[in-house]
């Protein structure tokens, strides 16, 4: 009975712990975000296809990032597909990624000297279906757009 409640208990154990350092570092990931977007907020973000004639140097711009969920958070989407329901987890995977993809977008156009991106688009890929194993979920996020300065 002893080993039972060890062979079934250490898997338990390591799911919780694994779970926990996860949202961790999810959390840690989203407070960087927001910690470099309140540095980047004087420069405007629009997704206007049309650029004003009262602009300067237009560059495009890009930002790219793949992020890879755990294991375990890819664990629980997966028992949460067969019963069906809203993915919170993969959401999350989602949001980090178009946050962390649009942030680079944006640092590009600031190291330019740029203070204006229009016509801001993303391209997204699910990279674990293209490898087509089991594994963690992993996206690839890219924000681009026409940069451009106002003075």
């Amino acid at each position: 009975m002893f080993e039972l409640y060890i062979q079934i208990g250490i898997p338990i154990v390591l799911l919780l712990i694994g779970l926990g350092i996860g949202g961790r570092n999810e959390r840690r990931h989203f407070q960087a975000i927001k910690k470099r977007q309140a540095q980047l907020a004087h420069i405007r973000i629009s997704n206007l296809k049309t650029i004003p004639d009262t602009v300067q140097n237009p560059r495009l711009v890009m930002g790219q990032v793949v992020i890879a969920s755990d294991y375990f958070k890819t664990l629980a989407t997966s028992l949460r597909n067969l019963f069906g329901g809203e993915m919170i987890q993969a959401q999350r995977l989602l949001t980090r990624a178009r946050s962390e993809a649009l942030l680079r977008l944006v640092e590009q156009a600031n190291e330019r000297g740029l203070n204006e991106v229009y016509n801001v688009r993303f391209v997204f890929c699910n990279i674990s279906q293209l490898r087509g194993k089991a594994g963690a979920m992993q996206v690839e996020m890219m924000a681009y757009g026409t940069a451009v300065a106002r003075y």
